[in-house]
C-alpha cells in the first residue's frame, strides 16, 4: 500500500482528484441511508463527517512530504464545504 502512495506524483491535479473522489464513496452511503432511515433524516453532521475525510487525507500528505498533493486536497475541501453550505440554505 505504501508503494502505491508513494508512486502517486505530487502534483496539485492529482491532490484534487483525490479530494473530490474520495468523500463522493461514503457520501453516497450515507445519502442512501438518509433518505431510507426516518431517523436519520435531518443528521447533516454525517455529510460533514464525509468532507472531514479529507482533513484527515491532507494530513496524512502533509506528513509524507507530498505538499502539493495536499494544497489539492485543501482546495477542493473548500469546494465540498461550500457546497455543504448551499445545501443547508
Amino acid at each position: 500500500m505504501q508503494k502505491r502512495i508513494n508512486a502517486i506524483k505530487n502534483t496539485v491535479w492529482n491532490g484534487v482528484a483525490i479530494g473530490f473522489i474520495v468523500p463522493i464513496i461514503p457520501g453516497v452511503l450515507v445519502w442512501f441511508l438518509m433518505q431510507r432511515v426516518t431517523v436519520l433524516h435531518h443528521a447533516d453532521l454525517l455529510l460533514i463527517g464525509c468532507v472531514a475525510i479529507n482533513a484527515f487525507l491532507m494530513n496524512y500528505f502533509f506528513k509524507l512530504n507530498k505538499d502539493n498533493i495536499g494544497r489539492g486536497i485543501l482546495s477542493i475541501t473548500f469546494l465540498w464545504a461550500f457546497a455543504f453550505f448551499f445545501y443547508k440554505v
